[in-house]
């Protein structure tokens, strides 16, 4: 009942961790749907993040006839000339998890001391008649050598924020999180921009 009168988005994501997540960042201002089931999976295969999302957010909103709100985040590592990027989510090959992601970026860098990276998060929401918004988040922050922490997803456990005091993604709590990743800053910056529509 409290989401009655707020704007309704489709969630274009099928990851369960970054659904709870925007679900969390966009509490109380807007009403988040969940994907339809029944929708199959999006090719990401644009070269940029902003690409990705567009991709998304059209494909749902094509299917379901409302707005709907799509991201795409990558890790930009320093020494690797920007890579993983927009291949983050399959850094370690196609099928791959979480955790052999983070194990071929550590082993890519190995002893390296130059350990500076950002994530970036495109976030845009496609109405049906093609109508778009976009804004990004960006964090800078260092990988870390081991893994350190047990919440958060993805590269969590190997990444931590120059904004922060030395612990990873994955050592915070998420109001922690939330206050100076990527996404936070992103959908911070959606939700103002909407606000001024």
């Amino acid at each position: 009942m409290a989401d009655r009168g707020l704007p309704r988005l489709v969630c274009a994501s099928a990851n369960p961790d970054k659904v709870a997540e925007i679900q969390e960042l966009l509490a109380g201002v807007v009403q988040l749907l969940p994907r339809p089931a029944d929708v199959p999976d999006v090719a990401e295969d644009a070269d940029t993040l902003l690409g990705n999302a567009r991709l998304k957010a059209a494909a749902i909103a094509d299917a379901t006839g409302l707005p709907a709100l799509a991201d795409d985040t990558g890790l930009e590592v320093d020494a690797l000339d920007g890579s993983p990027g927009v291949h983050t989510a399959r850094y370690a090959g196609e099928g791959c998890t979480a955790a052999d992601n983070r194990a071929k970026l550590l082993s890519e860098l190995g002893t390296r001391t130059d350990r500076g990276a950002a994530f970036r998060t495109v976030v845009l929401i496609r109405w049906p008649d093609g109508t778009e918004l976009a804004a990004d988040g960006e964090c800078r922050g260092t990988i870390t050598a081991a893994e350190r922490g047990s919440t958060g997803f993805g590269y969590d456990a190997i990444f931590a924020p120059s904004d922060g005091d030395g612990r990873t993604f994955a050592e915070m709590t998420t109001a922690e999180k939330h206050a100076m990743s990527h996404r936070g800053r992103a959908l911070r910056a959606l939700l103002n921009d909407l606000a001024r529509r």
